[in-house]
């Protein structure tokens, strides 16, 4: 069945629960990684979601917008305590990436053990093949 079909609405929020909103998305679904510069930094699992999927519920005038580079790409974070709630593509304007730790009852790390990680550092949007730079793996209690 194809996961736009079993999509549903999630009720997210950044970590001082200023900013909620809902995103429509399966109850499993795939998250990524990315090592560009701002995705390297901020460590987030992404799950991708079309712009209509996505409704700001409460906090708009907490949400701040951070762009740079292109421009193309829009990040938005809330002004309070500084969580990346999602962002609008670079590479899919038509998609916003949700951060897993922002959905209520998904965890970055155990819903997550496996990730991919697109090389963002080399972006399509530049000339460059898409492909993954790696993969990630959570282990937990790993020693």
């Amino acid at each position: 069945m194809d996961e736009a079909e079993t999509a549903k609405p999630r009720d997210c929020a950044c970590h001082c629960g200023g900013v909620t909103f809902t995103a429509a998305m399966p109850d499993h679904p795939r998250g990524g990684r990315c090592n560009c510069s701002i995705c390297s930094m901020k460590g987030a699992v992404m799950i991708g979601v079309p712009l209509n999927a996505l409704q700001v519920t409460g906090g708009e005038d907490l949400l701040r917008c951070y762009q740079f580079n292109t421009g193309v790409a829009k990040h938005w974070f809330c002004s309070r305590c500084g969580i990346h709630c999602f962002h609008q593509r670079r590479s899919d304007p038509g998609q916003y990436g949700v951060n897993a730790a922002c959905v209520k009852g998904l965890s970055p790390y155990n819903d997550f053990p496996e990730l991919p990680v697109s090389d963002g550092m080399n972006h399509a949007s530049d000339g460059n093949p898409q492909r993954l730079a790696g993969w990630l793996r959570f282990e937990e209690n790993a020693r």
